[in-house]
């Protein structure tokens, strides 16, 4: 089982909607499936081109170590040549701090991750959860 196409673009459509109720500045979305496809992604107006690879590698990150964002984080700062390990492994995709959301089932399955950047990271983890509860799946920041 993986994110669906309808429930990806709930993701994203909530996610920047909701960066735009808090005043964030403009985010860019992006929703992997299980294999670390993409599946959606969208950039808000005023949101910096780069900010698409941004987003990929947080939810790259989730979704190939089966760890959000947040732990990944706390793995970097306690494992640095871990994370530096896995980074080469997986070509330098992988940015290790929250915003990478793991993205699971209601029954507990990885279905994919949400990568959201643009704001602080802890307010892109916000957003992604809010897109991640629209579509009634569950974020794991």
């Amino acid at each position: 089982m993986s994110v669906t196409l309808n429930q990806a673009r709930k993701i994203v459509r909530k996610a920047i909607s909701t960066g735009r109720e808090m005043e964030l500045k403009p985010l860019s979305v992006v929703v992997l499936d299980a294999g670390g496809h993409v599946v959606a992604f969208e950039r808000s107006d005023g949101a910096s081109p780069g900010r698409f690879g941004i987003a990929h590698g947080k939810a790259y990150g989730a979704v190939m170590l089966g760890m959000a964002g947040t732990a990944q984080m706390k793995r970097a700062e306690d494992q640095a040549y871990f994370m530096a390990a896995v980074n080469g492994v997986f070509g330098g995709q992988v940015v290790p701090v929250p915003g990478g959301v793991l993205l699971r089932s209601k029954a507990g399955k990885v279905v994919g991750a949400v990568g959201v950047t643009g704001d602080t990271s802890d307010n892109d983890a916000i957003a992604a959860m809010a897109g991640i509860e629209a579509a009634a799946l569950v974020g794991e920041i």
